[in-house]
Order: C-alpha cells, then sequence, then structure tokens
C-alpha cells in the first residue's frame, strides 16, 4: 500500500531535467573554501527528445560556498540545440518548467521554462532566477528552430 502511495505521488511532480556539469572555470581565488567559478551544465528536455540545453552559471565559492550557505548570482546564460529527432512526449505547456536548480540555502532558484512558439515552429527556452519575495530580471533566452533531422 505505502509503494503505491509513493509511486502515486511521484507521478504527480513534474517531471524536470536533471544537469550533468560540462565544465567550470575559476573566475577569483578563494584563500579559504573552493572559489568563485563559472560552471556550465548540460540537460535534456525530459518532454522533448532531441534537445540538449547548456547552461552557464556563476557558482559562489568560499568557506560559505563551500557549506552551501552563499547565494549565488542571478546572472545565467543559455543555449538550447537539436541533437537528434524532436520527439515530444505528451502535451507541452507554454511556460512549463524543464529544469530548476537551487541557488541559495532556502529561497532563491534558477529556472529554464519552455514555451512553443507556433507561429514560427519553435521552441523558446528562458532562463532566470527567482526569489521568494523579488526575483530579479536579469535573463537570457534562447530558440530552436523544429527541422527535420537528416
Amino acid at each position: 500500500m505505502r509503494l503505491a502511495i509513493v509511486a502515486l505521488m511521484l507521478g504527480l511532480v513534474p517531471q524536470l531535467a536533471v544537469a550533468e556539469q560540462v565544465g567550470e572555470v575559476d573566475t577569483a581565488f578563494k584563500w579559504l573554501g573552493p572559489n568563485h567559478k563559472i560552471v556550465v551544465e548540460a540537460f535534456d528536455d525530459p518532454k522533448v527528445e532531441g534537445v540538449t540545453c547548456y547552461l552557464s552559471r556563476a557558482k559562489t565559492g568560499g568557506i560559505k560556498g563551500g557549506l552551501g550557505l552563499a547565494e549565488d548570482r542571478a546572472e545565467a546564460s543559455i543555449a538550447c540545440r537539436q541533437v537528434g529527432p524532436i520527439r515530444f512526449d505528451g502535451q507541452l505547456k507554454d511556460g512549463e518548467v524543464v529544469f530548476k536548480e537551487r541557488t541559495s540555502l532556502v529561497f532563491k532558484s534558477m529556472q529554464v521554462v519552455r514555451f512553443f512558439d507556433e507561429a514560427r515552429n519553435a521552441l523558446v527556452y528562458l532562463v532566470y532566477s527567482d526569489r521568494l519575495i523579488e526575483g530579479s530580471p536579469q535573463n537570457a533566452v534562447t530558440a530552436i528552430p523544429i527541422l527535420p533531422w537528416p
């Protein structure tokens, strides 16, 4: 019975992508704790087969960063590309969150949302940072035309 309840609850949780780190560069040396850095991560859209997004973002180092207590900056950059034939897994919803990551201990996160531009037959991905009370207007956008795959 418990297993059925857990399976039902997991089915209600939105399907989000999981990122893997592609690389990183240090931007500032810290005497104690890890350096400040820019990380590049890749994730596949969980509902659109054939699309991979690359996200670059700042990670705060130092003692607080090493302990996971620091708040990362809101700036991020995104580039999504068609990496195979595009196939949709279910109905797409405009503004659907496809990736979300915590960027502070509790209140701040960075997320990627997807839109479908029907007039231009393209997928549009937007990355932005939000906070419980006040988000940031800093954002980045990328678009993928849906083309036949050779």
